[in-house]
């Protein structure tokens, strides 16, 4: 009986190191932001709009899309998912005023090591100026001290809008200490009018070899890059479209292009001949399908989603180094008024250095500069009452 008693003692104990020994996460993540109730439902053009799900471990700042920031209650509630372990103070489902100012979260992982902050803001869901000038950057400090640039517009009301997106977040994970301008997309001080964006197609080292993408091509976009899915679905990294109102008609700019030397395909074998290219395209398309869920245009479809309604694509852009005026049409179909009025219709415009990019295909140096790029659109009925008091 004394060994049988012992045993068990001894068993009780290796367990309950065990369980002691168990390390606890280290992760200090939001997962997901949502608000609820009718009230909060009137202030969305779409419902789905409240929750925000699937938030990158790359963002700090939550934004929720509403029709009026004057129409804002005093009092909101917003709700989280955070990491296993983790808290997050002010506890979620805490009321606050929106309308004042941004609330910033901080969460703490479950080891108590690791703290994030977030902020947490209502924004009207308009998009900015018509014309992108480009002349708005943040500079942000990537991993392994890397500084690398994200493109913003500001609204007419002051407000800064996160509509463009670039692959920099991925390229940050193969460099060291590196600059802005060392990253396959930065703002250049020498646009058409002021600053300018500048894009170059990069050797991706040889992490990017271990995986078959030897290249990252310069570009920028409308839309959200998932810096998560870089190594294993590198095509649904880039998630490309924002809500839009108004129907898109044309999209004029202008460009600087040199392509690289030697082209090359995704295994970094010489194409002989083959020249690189680079890319300007526009789509017009519907937000929902059938049943209602989101719909988001991806690399892989992004020019062949059966929900495209209008698309332009700049037919040629030859090389040149004077800046060189562009145009593109958008052609398609009609959109439905109510589905516009809803915001049921999503718009991306694409800039990039290496056409084939999205297959690691192109020419490491090749180099495209953008710059005072309008959108044109389909005059709305409120267009023609505005150009009326004008005249009278």
């Amino acid at each position: 009986m004394k060994r049988l008693s012992l045993l068990i003692v001894c068993l009780v104990l290796t367990l309950s190191s065990c369980i002691k020994d168990e390390p606890k996460n280290s992760e200090c993540d939001i997962i997901s932001a949502w608000v609820e109730g009718d009230q909060m439902a009137q202030l969305f053009y779409q419902p789905s709009k409240m929750r925000i799900e699937n938030i990158s471990s790359t963002e700090s700042t939550i934004v929720f899309p509403v029709k009026s920031f004057l129409q804002l209650p005093d009092s909101i509630a917003v709700f989280f998912n955070v990491t296993p372990g983790a808290t997050i103070k002010p506890a979620s489902g805490t009321k606050h005023n929106f309308r004042e100012w941004p609330v910033t979260y901080t969460v703490t992982s479950e080891d108590g090591a690791w703290q994030r902050q977030y902020t947490v803001a209502f924004k009207e869901d308009n998009l900015p100026a018509y014309l992108f000038s480009f002349e708005n950057v943040e500079t942000v400090k990537g991993i392994n001290n890397n500084l690398y640039h994200e493109f913003y517009e500001m609204d007419r009301n002051g407000t800064r809008q996160n509509i463009w997106a670039s692959g920099n977040a991925g390229a940050a994970i193969i460099k060291t200490n590196s600059q802005p301008a060392d990253h396959p997309t930065y703002q250049t001080e020498y646009g058409y009018y002021g600053k300018g964006v500048c894009l170059v197609t990069q050797d991706a080292g040889q992490l990017g070899r271990w995986f078959n993408k030897p290249i990252a091509a310069g570009n920028l976009f409308m839309g959200r890059f998932v810096v998560e899915q870089v190594m294993t679905d590198p095509l649904k990294a880039t998630e490309f479209g924002r809500p839009i109102d108004r129907v898109p008609v044309r999209v004029t700019g202008y460009y600087k292009y040199q392509p690289g030397e030697t082209f090359t395909d995704k295994k970094m074998n010489v194409v002989e001949g083959k020249v690189d290219e680079a890319s300007i395209y526009a789509v017009f398309f519907r937000n929902k399908d059938e049943q209602n869920n989101d719909i988001c245009l991806y690399g892989d479809n992004v020019l062949s989603s059966p929900y495209i309604v209008r698309k332009a694509v700049v037919a040629q852009l030859p090389p040149t180094n004077e800046w060189t005026r562009f145009e593109m049409f958008f052609e398609g179909d009609d959109a439905d008024p109510k589905v516009l009025a809803e915001q049921g219709y999503s718009m991306t415009l694409v800039f990039s250095s290496s056409k084939n990019g999205d297959s690691f295909e192109g020419a490491i140096g090749s180099r495209l500069y953008v710059d005072e790029v309008e959108v044109s659109f389909e005059e709305t009925n409120d267009d023609k009452e505005l150009e009326g008091e004008h005249h009278e």
